[in-house]
């Protein structure tokens, strides 16, 4: 089995973790850019894994259609509630100061609803593939992710967020509940009808 694939996907959420502690310590400008830098590891991971096991799985081409298009979607909502939901420069290349949890949106959701995005498209794409080979690769990848919330849930948003002890009071870690989902819902109906009424 081919190590380097993991070692950068690994690698990428060390500087995760770096870029964490940074913006809550240091606040050194050259470590604020370590969370676009893991991002670019990851994805280059992944795309080496796709290089290293395509075709070696011997699925068949409606799995490999229905799991891509799994995959594509659960992409497109990481890629919008890490990039999109909140403002970019703000949140990942800004020096953090205090400030107040974003609540609204997939965010009223639960605490971490990229991680079920990111667990979905992996799951996906490790369907695409097949195998026990990709299956460790992506599952070792969810894994790390899962290790990150939790680190930035008990260490880096309550030093981040001042009000982010009632934000883990009013919602939901991971797992989305009744009142999580209607609190989502009533927001996103809110800015759709702000919007709708801005372009009047």
């Amino acid at each position: 089995m081919k190590m380097w694939q993991l070692i950068l996907g690994t690698a990428g959420f060390v500087l995760y973790f770096v870029y964490d502690i940074n913006s809550v310590l240091s606040k050194n400008v050259c470590l604020q850019k370590f969370f676009a830098w893991g991002s670019i590891l990851v994805v280059a991971s992944v795309v080496a894994e796709f290089c290293s096991a395509w075709g070696q799985g011997h699925r068949s081409v409606e799995a490999v259609i229905g799991f891509g298009i799994g995959a594509l979607f659960f992409l497109g909502l990481l890629i919008y509630t890490l990039f999109f939901a909140l403002p970019f420069e703000e949140t990942y290349c800004k020096e953090n100061k205090l400030r107040a949890t974003y609540t609204e949106g997939v965010y009223g959701l639960c605490r971490h609803p990229g991680v079920l995005w990111f667990a979905g498209a992996f799951l996906c794409m490790w369907g695409m593939l097949g195998g026990w080979r990709p299956g460790i690769y992506f599952g070792l990848m969810i894994f790390w992710n899962y290790l990150y919330i939790i680190f930035q849930d008990l260490w880096t948003f309550p030093r981040t967020f001042f009000n982010y002890r009632e934000y883990q009071q009013s919602t939901p870690f991971l797992i989305p509940n009744g009142k999580s989902i209607r609190v989502c819902m009533k927001s996103i109906r809110k800015r759709s009808n702000q919007s709708g009424a801005d372009n009047l």
